[in-house]
């Protein structure tokens, strides 16, 4: 694994913006970086990086049995007890999902080391399994990439062929907050992929959603029998239409169980019963204990790096302020990410349909991962 720079396209942005992918930059500084790019080997990425996305992968989904019988753990995981019977029926109904995204810390040696879960509401979608794609195809073309150069990265196919078999109510719904460029490009890109799966897609912007008689509706009051929306479940349960929820027909993409493997309590869990393996991190319900060797303290629920607090091993400590502070917390023994010139490299691994399904590379000048940080495309070369 090695950061190697590289001459960036002619006019990329202008592509970008041709394309849909309006997010490329935030208030003046690049969110999409092609100046250099991560390589790796082939047996990095299957030994290192696909095979144990998808083992973790089963193991979180093992769990879910274990917490949604388990009263403790439910409350360990601030899920609000009126939902509880809702999230345990998501899960024993077998309501599908779609798609989910690991990050790790790794560094081209030893086992990678799971950081968390984001498996309920994953971006980078796009600019992982469609515009760093095209980046590849045109550094081959240009003759910026090695011939041979290759890439972990069958997001795009996989999602398409998961959209064809989830036997979908139609037509389905996708919906996104209004204010959120990034969220909007996001929900834009899988209503595409979706379309192309021959599914009838519509948009509906999360604010238009509505309640009759129990069921959710859009903003004309016809029932909407299947939606996906990129909004968290803990966000949605908070709304007005939280009861509506539980009576309703409504087939959610990603479904109410998926918010026990987005909470960062899902960390400890995984330890408690798979402690030692060499892909996790060992992982606590916070109770004010420090950790030896540097440590990590997160939110149950929390985002782009919010409220993160980092102490490393000669005590240096760094802290992330955010609105994310009125739920518990978990401290997680510290995986430093590597650096390369300065910048810390952080590894989202996704997972489609069960199926390990590419990587994409933040990038930031800080040991957290936040908002702004930067997306760097990879490829594959031995």
């Amino acid at each position: 694994m090695k950061r190697v720079n590289s001459t960036p396209r002619p006019g990329w942005q202008a592509f970008a913006q041709s394309v849909g992918f309006n997010f490329h930059t935030f208030d003046g500084e690049p969110y999409w970086d092609e100046s250099a790019y991560y390589q790796f080997s082939l047996q990095q990425i299957e030994q290192d990086l696909e095979q144990p996305t998808e083992e973790l992968h089963q193991m979180a989904l093992d769990l879910v049995d274990d917490i949604v019988n388990n009263e403790q753990m439910l409350q360990q995981l601030a899920i609000p007890r009126q939902f509880w019977d809702a999230v345990r029926s998501s899960w024993q109904n077998q309501q599908p999902h779609l798609y989910g995204r690991m990050d790790f810390s790794y560094n081209g040696t030893g086992p990678a080391k799971l950081l968390e879960l984001n498996y309920d509401t994953p971006t980078s979608l796009y600019e992982t399994g469609f515009f760093q794609w095209v980046w590849l195809e045109d550094q081959l073309m240009r003759g910026e990439l090695p011939q041979g150069a290759d890439q972990f990265n069958s997001l795009q196919d996989k999602l398409q062929q998961a959209f064809s078999e989830l036997n979908l109510p139609q037509p389905f719904y996708f919906a996104s907050v209004t204010e959120s460029i990034e969220d909007k490009g996001t929900v834009d890109y899988l209503m595409d992929i979706a379309l192309q799966a021959g599914i009838n897609s519509r948009y509906i912007q999360l604010e238009q959603l509505g309640d009759i008689d129990g069921q959710l509706v859009d903003i004309e009051g016809f029932p909407i029998q299947g939606l996906f929306k990129l909004y968290p479940w803990e966000f949605m349960l908070q709304e007005d239409f939280a009861s509506t929820i539980v009576t309703s027909q409504t087939q959610f993409i990603e479904p109410l169980w998926k918010c026990l493997l987005s909470n960062k309590g899902i960390l400890p869990l995984l330890w408690q019963k798979y402690q030692g393996h060499p892909n996790l991190l060992p992982a606590f319900f916070d109770d004010g204990s420090a950790l030896q060797n540097g440590w990590v303290r997160k939110p149950l629920l929390s985002r782009e790096g919010a409220n993160i607090e980092l102490v490393t091993s000669d005590g240096k400590a760094l802290k992330q302020d955010g609105p994310y502070n009125d739920s518990g917390y978990i401290r997680q023994a510290l995986a430093p990410l590597p650096q390369f010139n300065g910048n810390y490299a952080l590894i989202g691994s996704w997972v489609v349909a069960n199926s390990a399904a590419g990587i994409c590379i933040r990038e930031d000048n800080s040991l957290i991962t936040k908002d702004s940080s930067r997306f760097l495309p990879h490829i594959i070369l031995d």
